[in-house]
């Protein structure tokens, strides 16, 4: 079990990665919050030592993709709907990427991993894909195509490099 000063060195770290991560994921605030803390109980409890500052910041990724991921392939969660669906008022990001946001939200889950880890988490491909456990050429595949989705649902007037 970690100390409570590692705890909270981890929690002031990486708090706001696994948020965001959980809101690519799940787009409930709820939800988000319920997985944030299971990361960081996962975290307390786990006796991983971690080479670095990047592998101890790829396992709460890892950690936090697995963990939506779960909840997501739930039975319960798949035969119900959120009361943010219900009632049609989606989480409203920053007025400034609104809409890059958005385009990123539609995109089909496996190239928004790629994307969300790679632009907001400043991730390189062949990071990523020891990340998710893919071949980095499929990494490079998946970005280019996320890019040409981005560009056409934002009408090609952003810069994505």
């Amino acid at each position: 079990m970690r100390s409570e000063q590692e705890t909270a060195r981890a929690i002031e770290r990486y708090s706001d990665t696994v948020r965001r991560l959980c809101a690519v994921y799940l787009k409930n605030d709820a939800d988000i919050e319920d997985i944030f803390q299971t990361v960081f109980l996962k975290y307390v409890l786990s006796s991983v030592s971690f080479e670095s500052d990047e592998h101890e910041k790829a396992w709460f990724i890892r950690v936090t993709i697995n963990v939506c991921k779960d909840l997501l392939r739930n039975f319960f969660r798949r035969r119900t709907v959120s009361l943010d669906e219900a009632a049609e008022c989606p989480a409203q990001p920053s007025p400034n990427y609104k809409d890059v946001w958005e385009a990123v939200f539609s995109l089909p889950q496996k190239y928004r991993d790629v994307v969300y880890l790679h632009y907001f988490e400043d991730y390189t491909a062949p990071e990523i894909s020891r990340i998710l456990g893919k071949n980095v050429n499929t990494v490079y595949t998946l970005l280019t195509r996320s890019k040409q989705m981005l560009r056409e649902k934002l009408g090609g007037g952003y810069d994505y490099e």
